[in-house]
């Protein structure tokens, strides 16, 4: 799962085994270690109402509604977002690259734009 950051916004990107996590355990975490303690962040889905973050304890936890996660897992559509809530929150399959290969993207979606898809 990838974490980016951009003024108030948050956007995290699930390869293919992410999103097969998130159906089976309802969450996926990440850790990013720093010399003084590591930064957690997470997705998980939960009964509420609408897609939400927060910061805890170095944690940032991202929660979106369990039925809203499951079309979106089960679906062709790419993202998810809730624009009207601060931060704004953008949740995205994570497509591979069709400029370059990357070990990072294997586990990445099949690029629609790819002339392979």
């Amino acid at each position: 799962m990838k974490l980016r950051l951009n003024g108030n916004s948050l956007r995290l990107r699930l390869s293919q085994s992410d999103v097969a996590t998130l159906a089976e355990r309802g969450r996926v975490d990440e850790t990013i270690s720093f010399p003084n303690g590591p930064l957690v962040y997470s997705i998980e889905s939960a009964s509420t109402a609408t897609i939400q973050a927060l910061f805890e304890n170095n944690r940032i936890r991202v929660t979106l509604p369990a039925a809203e996660a499951q079309r979106w897992m089960m679906s062709d559509e790419i993202g998810l977002e809730n624009p009207n809530f601060s931060p704004r929150i953008l949740i995205e399959k994570d497509f591979q690259c069709i400029h370059r290969d990357s070990e990072e993207d294997t586990d990445g979606f099949p690029n629609p734009l790819s002339k392979d898809s």
